[in-house]
């Protein structure tokens, strides 16, 4: 009989320690640093999305300057461009004028050339026939002379129009 006493008191207390009340092991939290916790996490979430969006708008505004001053020096860029094509095409319009003004010198002292060879043969030609006085000789002579003159006058000119272009294409 003490060995069945024995067993149902076992079994009593296996009984009581299954259906007993479990108890919680939390910690007691102050109700007043609950408050203040549970009004900081919002807070502090707000915070961080407001610095979040401050951040992304510098970003933002950095790029947008970043991107006025790429399109300020592309035209600074196109303006210099433009300035050097401007001053190309102003060179070349000098060289197409000296260009002319030496064909226009040479085809003078072309002309000059052949009028002096004109001159100095019906010069020749009237002295052999002897048609001329002498005063009439020393004025074809100073006539000769005048002509030879202005050909080395276009020559000159030549020259110095010459040195133009080679300084200009240089």
């Amino acid at each position: 009989m003490k060995l069945k006493l024995l067993f149902v008191a076992f079994l009593a207390v296996c009984y009581q320690n299954n259906y007993a009340q479990e108890t919680n092991s939390e910690k007691v939290i102050d109700s007043a640093k609950v408050k203040t916790a549970t009004i900081e996490a919002p807070k502090a979430t707000e915070k961080e999305l407001l610095e979040k969006k401050i951040e992304n708008q510098k970003l933002a505004i950095a790029q947008k300057e970043q991107a006025e001053k790429a399109q300020k020096q592309l035209e600074r860029d196109q303006k210099k461009l433009e300035k050097e094509q401007k001053k190309f095409q102003k060179e070349q319009k000098k060289i197409a004028s000296a260009e002319k003004k030496l064909i226009k010198y040479k085809d003078k002292r072309q002309d000059a050339i052949d009028d002096l060879e004109k001159m100095k043969t019906k010069f020749a030609k009237n002295k052999s026939k002897g048609k001329l006085s002498p005063v009439e000789i020393e004025k074809e002579s100073l006539n000769i002379t005048k002509q030879q003159l202005k050909i080395k006058e276009y020559e000159e000119d030549i020259a110095d129009y010459e040195k133009k272009l080679n300084k200009l294409r240089n």
